[in-house]
This record gives structure tokens, sequence and C-alpha cells, in this order.
């Protein structure tokens, strides 16, 4: 198949170990692995795969648990790739691997209020964008106005946020086109104001989260008016542990890497807590993170 791969400007590997490339640091090989300089590097890529081919697309891998047997197919990583950002007016333009931090602070920097939720979401704008991630009351969607999508014969196309079904935590979308940029428009404020804010989040999160441990931020969406991490902490659960992954004893929703886990162990862990909180609070949690690929 590399012989098919022709004017590529990005980075192709055959089997790439795949836990650098995700939060949590487990996760088996990609049979294909390509990280683009561009948007048109990546749409030449596009052009030359097999339309059937399986892709999986991965920002800061924060939000997703690949199975110790890896992807067979091919995965493409955006982070430190598709980074372009620039700002005009109310307007923030953004390509799907820039940071949802440094969009954050880029909006704040030209005085744009509404944003700062974004600097606490650990991924990518194109993760946050597939999942409409949220924090502190703000949502992703709230704010786009338009999306650039790329499909597998790698043609672009032009969206309107009114074009996708949105709610909490998901986004239905096209199965044959992929994100790649996005336009958010944010109303004016005041700079100084939204930076103190973004400090003032930061905080609160490394205050709240394990944010010096191998994690994939929130594993349970919350239950209708209620907390996963509350039904999960005061069923006496945080310390639970299955091999090296444990729920996180400084926020119940989180489970960390903390001992050499596998994928396996982490989706255990998050099986036998959902068992636990169905038996003692009668609550289904549904997980937030996506698990992907084979066993081992």
């Amino acid at each position: 198949m590399m012989a098919l791969h022709q004017n590529l400007k990005g980075e192709l590997k055959l089997n790439e170990p795949l836990a650098k490339y995700t939060s949590w640091r487990v996760g088996g090989n990609a049979q294909r692995f390509y990280k683009p300089t561009d948007i048109d590097d990546l749409a030449t890529f596009l052009k030359q795969l097999p339309q059937s081919e399986p892709l999986l697309w991965l920002g800061l891998g924060s939000n997703v648990l690949i199975r110790d047997g890896g992807f067979k197919g091919t995965v493409i990583v955006t982070a430190g790739a598709l980074q372009d950002i620039h700002v005009d007016g109310n307007t923030v333009h953004a390509e799907v691997g820039v940071y949802c931090s440094k969009l954050a602070k880029q909006a704040a920097k030209a005085g744009l209020k509404g944003g700062a939720f974004l600097a606490g979401i650990p991924g990518t704008l194109g993760g946050a964008l597939a999942m409409n991630a949220g924090a502190h009351g703000a949502e992703t969607w709230d704010f786009v106005s338009d999306v650039t999508t790329i499909d597998m014969q790698g043609n672009l196309h032009q969206r309107q946020a009114s074009e996708f079904e949105v709610s909490y935590r998901h986004v239905a979308k096209s199965k044959d086109e992929y994100f790649v940029a996005a336009t958010m428009q944010f109303a004016q404020g005041d700079a100084e104001a939204e930076s103190d804010l973004i400090r003032d989040l930061l905080r609160k999160r490394n205050a709240s989260q394990p944010t010096n441990q191998p994690c994939a931020g929130s594993v349970f969406r919350n239950p209708e008016g209620d907390f996963a991490g509350r039904l999960i902490e005061t069923s006496g659960l945080k310390g639970l542990r299955v091999g090296g992954a444990s729920v996180s004893t400084k926020h119940a929703n989180f489970i960390v890497n903390d001992d050499a886990a596998t994928a396996a162990d982490i989706e255990n862990l998050i099986l036998l807590v959902q068992q636990k909180i169905e038996q003692m609070q009668g609550v289904k949690l549904t997980p937030e993170v996506h698990v992907i690929g084979e066993s081992a």
C-alpha cells in the first residue's frame, strides 16, 4: 500500500504504536498512520486511500480509549498538524488541530467573550466539534457558525451549523465527511477580564482534576439532573482499581492510568463502575469516552 501514496508532504508510518498519541497512554498499533502538513496534503492523502478504508481521527487523543489490539485501518493525527487560527472581528477561524486552550486564549486576547470555557477542555477543536464538548455550562456548538469538512475523495465542503443535529455530547453528521476547520462567533468583551477568567478556570481545573496523571477527561456523561462524579463518589468508588487503572481520588468521574495500565484494565474498570452504579444507585451511566479498536 505504501507505493500508492505519492506526492505526500506529511508523515506516513506503518504499525505505529498509538499509546503516545492518547492521553491515557495506552493502545495498540495503527496499521497505517498519517500526520498531514496541511489540509491540501490531507486531501492528497485521502484521494489515494481505498474508499472502504476504516479511518480514525485523533487530536490529542483525550476522549478515546484505543484497545490493546490497536486499530485495523488508518489513523490520521491532526494535533500538531492542522493548526491555523486567525481572528477577524467577532469571528475565530481555526483548523481542527488547534488546542482548545489555545483557541480560548486567542479569543480572549482579541477581546472576545464566551470562549473561556474551551480552556478547560483537554483536547483539540476537532474533538470538541465531534462530541460537542463543553465545560462550565457552555458547549462548543453554542458558538459555531459554519464548518469545513473533507470527504474520502479529498473534496472540501462548507456546512452551516444548522445542518447538524447537535445535543449534549453528541453531533450527528455524515459518516463520509470529517471536520477540518470551523468558524466560531463570539461577543465583544474585555481582553483582560476574559484572560483573568481563563486563569481562574484553569486554577480550579488543576485543583479539582487529576491533570498531572494520564487520564481522558470525564469518563461518563452526566445523567439528567445529576452528576456522574457525585454518583460515583457517594457510592464509595473513589480509588476502585482494575490492574493499573483506578478511579481518581481527586475527581470520581476520572479514571487514571497510575501503574502501567493496559487499555483492557481501563475498559474493565469502566464496565465495573457502570455495574456498581446501576446496582447501588439505579442509574445506568453512559460513557462519554469512545472505545475503539481490537482487543488484544
